[in-house]
């Protein structure tokens, strides 16, 4: 079965597709060659929805900062150098936040307590999310539609062209978001090897309020597990210096589907930096991580260690045979 991976992107305006993808694989690439491991990369597929809200999309001949369209943040390489970062105190600091705003902010029945705050937070920082979530009506070049519903839509059919492929799922921040939708509500049958989530705000209470609200609408059940299709592996991956993934374990928060499958939680140091400025939610940093490269190259890998087990299960089996043989004479 041919192999693909896909990637959705996270919230805000983007360079233009092919721009993007050209970028993403560079970092992909990046922390494939330093596993050592000889690879043939398969297909790459971006979902690209950043057309959906916004009119033109970043522009990298743009020179001027101040241009509303302006590219800042562009892929640059990782610094071989970088140094491992004392996370030790963020990390419990953390820890205790997650367990205190789950009981501040959700109810037993997954309801949200002071909406008013987790509204105010996405209408003042999250302006795509705020429109993806009140699916929002919108006019543009020359064309009317609601918000969600276009992007869910959007995903939904590229998805489908890949129903036959054995699927690598990769989705960074509102990107993970619209993942687990799309999994769990549009097509919960549909089949995926691995899903990975990059810098994701899946913990967040307010959004798993959202999930579960729809969960209980949609199929009369308000708890999150992993999405149905998942078949072997859910992994997320989150700096501990990413605000976005604040709630960056997700193991407690999602039960297992009917494969057995709940999230496993990586720490990973996302290196992105460019002109001085570091930002630990980058997608390019968080494609090039050791952890990230790693459960990529086992699902490239997949096929060829399962002939290669085979191989090796096939000459201890010949010589079974031949030991029986001898003492049998």
């Amino acid at each position: 079965m041919a192999k693909v991976i896909i990637g959705i992107h996270g919230l805000g305006n983007k360079p233009r597709k092919e721009l993007l993808l050209e970028w993403w694989k560079k970092s992909i690439i990046e922390g494939l060659d330093k596993t050592g491991i000889d690879y043939v990369l398969p297909e790459i597929e971006l979902i690209y929805w950043a057309d959906i809200l916004h009119e033109k999309p970043l522009d990298e001949s743009i020179t001027d900062p101040k241009h509303a369209l302006y590219l800042d943040e562009r892929y640059a390489p990782g610094n071989k150098q970088t140094q491992k970062k004392d996370i030790s105190t963020r990390k419990k600091v953390l820890d205790w936040f997650d367990e205190a705003a789950d009981k501040i902010f959700l109810n037993e029945d997954m309801t949200v307590n002071y909406s008013f705050i987790s509204d105010k937070i996405i209408h003042n920082y999250f302006k795509d999310l705020e429109a993806y979530y009140l699916n929002e009506k919108v006019c543009m070049n020359g064309l009317e539609y609601f918000v969600r519903d276009q992007i869910r839509n959007r995903v939904t059919e590229a998805l489908k062209k890949y129903n036959d492929y054995e699927i690598f799922m990769f989705s960074h921040s509102m990107g993970s978001i619209i993942a687990y939708d799309i999994l769990t509500f549009n097509l919960p049958d549909f089949k995926i090897n691995t899903f990975a989530t990059i810098g994701s705000p899946l913990g967040i209470p307010f959004v798993r309020s959202r999930i579960a609200l729809e969960k209980k609408i949609v199929l009369n059940d308000i708890k999150l597990k992993t999405p149905p299709g998942v078949q072997k592996n859910w992994f997320n991956f989150s700096d501990i210096e990413d605000d976005v993934a604040i709630n960056y374990s997700l193991k407690n928060d999602f039960d297992a589907n009917e494969n057995g499958l709940q999230p496993i939680d990586f720490i990973v140091q996302n290196d992105y930096e460019i002109n001085n400025n570091y930002n630990p939610h980058k997608s390019y940093g968080y494609l090039r991580t050791p952890e990230f490269a790693g459960v990529l190259m086992d699902f490239i890998q997949e096929k060829e260690k399962a002939k290669e087990k085979g191989f090796l299960q096939q000459i201890k089996d010949l010589f079974g045979l031949l030991k029986r043989n001898k003492l049998s004479m």
